[in-house]
């Protein structure tokens, strides 16, 4: 049995070995200076390494004028940055960078516009009839957004192959506008009729020359007017619906914002306006680990809810213990105070870091987004923070309902007397719970370095935002924070493309006062004896 197994693993090593021989092998014919021959090569290597994703890059990095070959072991390299006479370039194959060298050692595998030509027509081929799914949908989709006259065979080639209802459709899609484009009399008419079912740009802007084409018949016109109609109903429903996802992502950063604010708020008593410093903290952690650990750039994210948490909670009792503790009951005093603190923390960051924004990188698993169709994608990065704020806000919530630590601080925020009285000691649930809830404000800032660059104001963005919330949602609860939160982030996604960014800012403000004129307690409000006082 082990015999068999050995000898399984060495025919697959053997096989691969002589795939990769031969692909090296193979490939030396774009050495020559003949462009016919190396048309000839181009279809041949296409034919047999169409699966083979070497060929993607082979062929890309010739079309784009990429790829060279060493005079003298004929060693195919791709150009990284020409500097001065010296090119820097790396291995084809293992990708190594070498030592650069002098533009003399290397010889360009030049093409032209014919070369270019084929290149391109095979590389959507192989793409199109590819067995992966993903590489035919990005092929379909490219093809789709430059079509031409040619490529009608291309794709009445692979809808007779293909099976995906995904790529079919636009395929399908691709089809019928070049018969809108290419076609005459009830033919184009039928196809005009079938883009109103479609919602891409590429539908909208035909439907657009059909109408402005004065060559056209009325009717034809007509019906380009009647489908371009449906398409833009269509796509006004889905920009509401992408508008609702936009505004529910921003009243996810406010909730993780707010709910540390309203935790410290509710309990203490307390108006931290370092509150945004601890969400700059959380980001500049998140900046940090990237820093130190740049070959884990995918798992920075997750490391750095922890760290952040962590960090910003420490920072956060220092500043209870040093400071705050010393002011309660004196609101102004303890406002002016964390004003202060903000100022220095400020500068603390543009000591350390400068005062230029920085950029943290976004996982590959956070790139992209997730298309639903042509008229609406959501982009996984706030996909993913919509995701992280319910589970936090969840997670509070069990630990505030189902912990020891949680029952001591509820008991605080409802009377703090009686609270001392039962034997609870008071100034540790106060620093817990400060601690927690700049904790908590270091986790936005790791959700927020995704969204945008990290600098030593970021958390000032938010701050007047994290108040908003916590007012209108009721001081202390955290229900009334996450209904505040998602209500302020809708109201100003959608407010903002008719009175822009600043007065929907203004106008939410004016709001927020006549609200709290009627309901000065907020939407729910807080209970016990020390939110009647």
């Amino acid at each position: 049995m082990k015999i068999n197994i050995l000898k399984i693993v060495f025919l697959n090593l053997f096989f691969i070995t002589s795939l990769f021989a031969n692909f090296q092998e193979d490939i030396k014919q774009l050495q020559t200076n003949s462009l016919k021959t190396k048309q000839k090569v181009i279809i041949e290597l296409a034919d047999k390494y169409a699966d083979d994703d070497r060929i993607n890059t082979l062929f890309t990095k010739i079309k784009d004028g990429d790829l060279y070959y060493k005079k003298d072991n004929k060693e195919f390299v791709v150009l990284v940055k020409k500097e001065g006479r010296d090119y820097h370039t790396k291995n084809f194959f293992t990708s190594k960078e070498l030592e650069p060298q002098s533009r003399r050692n290397f010889r360009k595998v030049k093409s032209n516009n014919r070369l270019r030509s084929i290149i391109k027509n095979k590389l959507a081929e192989m793409n199109l009839f590819s067995k992966k799914k993903d590489k035919r949908l990005v092929s379909a989709k490219n093809l789709l957004k430059n079509l031409d006259k040619d490529s009608k065979v291309l794709i009445l080639k692979a809808l007779e192959k293909e099976k995906d209802s995904d790529v079919k459709e636009i395929l399908v899609e691709a089809n019928t506008i070049l018969k809108v484009k290419y076609s005459k009399g009830s033919e184009q008419l039928t196809a005009v009729k079938e883009l109103g079912n479609y919602l891409s740009n590429q539908t909208m802007i035909t439907l657009k020359e059909v109408i402005n084409n004065e060559n056209n018949s009325k009717e034809l016109i007509k019906t380009a007017k009647s489908s371009l109609n449906s398409v833009e109903t269509i796509r006004s429903y889905y920009a509401v619906a992408e508008k609702a996802f936009f505004g529910l992502s921003m009243g996810s950063v406010l909730l993780l914002a707010a709910i540390g604010l309203a935790i410290t708020f509710g309990v203490m008593k307390v108006i931290n306006m370092a509150h945004g410093e601890m969400i700059m903290i959380g980001a500049y952690t998140t900046y940090t680990l990237q820093q130190v650990m740049p070959n884990l750039i995918e798992y920075s994210i997750i490391l750095a809810i922890p760290a952040a948490f962590i960090v910003s909670g420490i920072v956060g009792i220092i500043i209870e213990r040093l400071v705050i503790r010393h002011l309660y009951g004196r609101p102004l005093e303890t406002l002016l105070a964390t004003f202060g603190i903000s100022l220095i923390l400020q500068q603390v960051v543009r000591t350390i870091y400068s005062p230029l924004n920085q950029e943290v990188k976004t996982p590959s698993w956070m790139s992209g987004a997730l298309e639903i169709n042509s008229a609406l994608s959501l982009t996984y990065n706030r996909l993913y923070i919509i995701i992280f704020a319910l589970l936090v806000f969840v997670g509070i919530l069990l630990v505030l309902n189902k912990t020891s630590l949680g029952l001591k601080v509820r008991a605080v925020t409802q009377n703090r007397q009686m609270a001392q009285a039962m034997g609870i000691k008071t100034s540790w649930i106060d620093a817990m719970t400060f601690g927690i809830g700049s904790g908590i404000a270091g986790i936005a800032g790791v959700a927020l370095s995704q969204l945008t660059n990290v600098g030593p104001n970021l958390g000032q963005a938010y701050i007047v935002d994290s108040f908003m919330v916590v007012v209108f949602g009721g001081v202390g609860n955290l229900w009334g924070t996450l209904i505040g939160a998602i209500t302020l982030g809708e109201i100003n996604k959608f407010m903002e493309p008719v009175a822009g960014a600043v007065l929907a800012k203004v106008i939410i403000l004016v709001f927020i006062i006549l609200f709290i004129q009627k309901r000065p307690r907020g939407l729910f409000p807080q209970k016990g004896r020390d939110a009647q006082d």
